[in-house]
């Protein structure tokens, strides 16, 4: 490890946590892969439990004097050549737009996902975002997918990442800890879905929807459950496609939940019992 003070944020040392944003980091290898900035502790911790790669790390100058931090930097492989920045924090905070959390920043390698099929076939209870593009919501639905029970989580390319770095954080880390991958773009994943045996429920506000604590839907070893966008809900060719619709029962006239917190709702009940 390098251990290199920083006094400039414009030093081209630290370019890919300044200059780069999150599209252009997602393809920064193309081809071969991209980029993700983690950060706090604990997203970084899981991180680096998952395997990932990480190629520097960006450090507050009192953070890095903490147990917390050089506890994380102690398991990283001595050997590997990895760049551990320091700067104060008020040189940190010049990044345009940025708060620091929790004193600590680390660039990581891009996995490599896994392949829909494996995954699918690993799988009993799985979780389907359809073109949820809000990153605090997906990050929210992974937390809980971990706490309830969820085996894997799948998104349509429209969905926003799960590694990027709002989504990571609220996770608590989580979208390093479940399983996921992306459909195929423009692929009928609920054909695939039912190919590998899965019986498809979707969350939505349909006038055939059964509520989310009918007997049907405990009765199938294999359970996928489709949430969409806030904006317009789950797609008609999606939910016609369907073998289930169910809907949370609701008081006060509330017509229906933000779709992270109906994700913890029904993991609750359709996976961790």
């Amino acid at each position: 490890m390098n251990i290199v003070r920083i006094d400039d944020i414009k030093d081209e040392r630290v370019s890919i946590f300044t200059e780069y944003n999150e599209a252009q980091l997602y393809h920064f290898f193309e081809p071969n892969g991209g980029i993700f900035i983690a950060e706090t502790p604990n997203v970084i911790e899981r991180a680096l439990n998952r395997g990932c790669e990480p190629m520097a790390f960006f450090v507050e100058e009192k953070a890095y004097d903490t147990d917390v931090v050089r506890e994380l930097l102690s398991k990283l492989d001595v050997s590997a050549v990895i760049d551990i920045f320091v700067a104060k924090l008020d040189v940190i905070n010049r990044i345009t737009g940025f708060n620091l959390t929790r004193g600590v920043l680390a660039a990581f390698r891009r996995p490599a996902l896994p392949n829909v099929a494996d995954l699918l076939e690993a799988s009993n209870k799985v979780a389907i975002l359809e073109d949820v593009m809000n990153p605090t919501n997906v990050g929210a639905i992974f937390r809980s997918a971990a706490a309830l029970g969820v085996d894997a989580i799948f998104l349509t390319h429209d969905s926003a990442d799960p590694f990027y770095r709002r989504a990571a954080r609220v996770a608590m880390g989580t979208s390093f800890q479940v399983p996921w991958t992306y459909f195929e773009k423009g692929s009928d994943y609920v054909d695939k879905l039912h190919q590998h045996g899965f019986k498809v429920v979707s969350m939505a506000l349909k006038d055939n929807a059964i509520t989310l604590a009918s007997p049907q839907l405990k009765n199938h070893d294999k359970l996928a459950i489709i949430f969409g966008t806030e904006s317009t809900g789950i797609k008609d060719t999606t939910i016609a496609k369907s073998d289930y619709v169910a809907i949370i029962p609701m008081h006060h006239e509330v017509d229906s939940l933000n779709v992270a917190a109906a994700s913890a709702v029904t993991f609750w009940e359709l996976c961790s019992k």
